[in-house]
């Protein structure tokens, strides 16, 4: 079972990975093949960044709520 969780989160990281590339590589104004724009491949790298990030904080959330795992919230009083 750990693998195939290792295996779901290995493609979003690898997108995240990339994300991370196409920005860099943005701000050296080096242009990728697949885009015509310097702003579109930071913004696609942007958003494949987010997604990766979004989906593997999400799966550890759920997975900690389904063992009964999530960290305690503590909330601050203002006085």
């Amino acid at each position: 079972m750990r693998i195939i969780a290792l295996l779901i989160l290995v493609i979003p990281g690898f997108l995240s990975a990339l994300g991370i590339k196409l920005m860099r590589d943005t701000l050296f104004q080096i242009l990728q093949a697949p885009f015509p724009f310097l702003w579109l491949q930071f913004l696609t790298g942007g958003l494949l960044l987010i997604f990766g990030i979004w989906f593997i904080a999400g799966f550890v959330l759920y997975r900690d709520r389904k063992n009964n795992k999530p960290g305690v919230r503590r909330v601050s009083k203002s006085e």
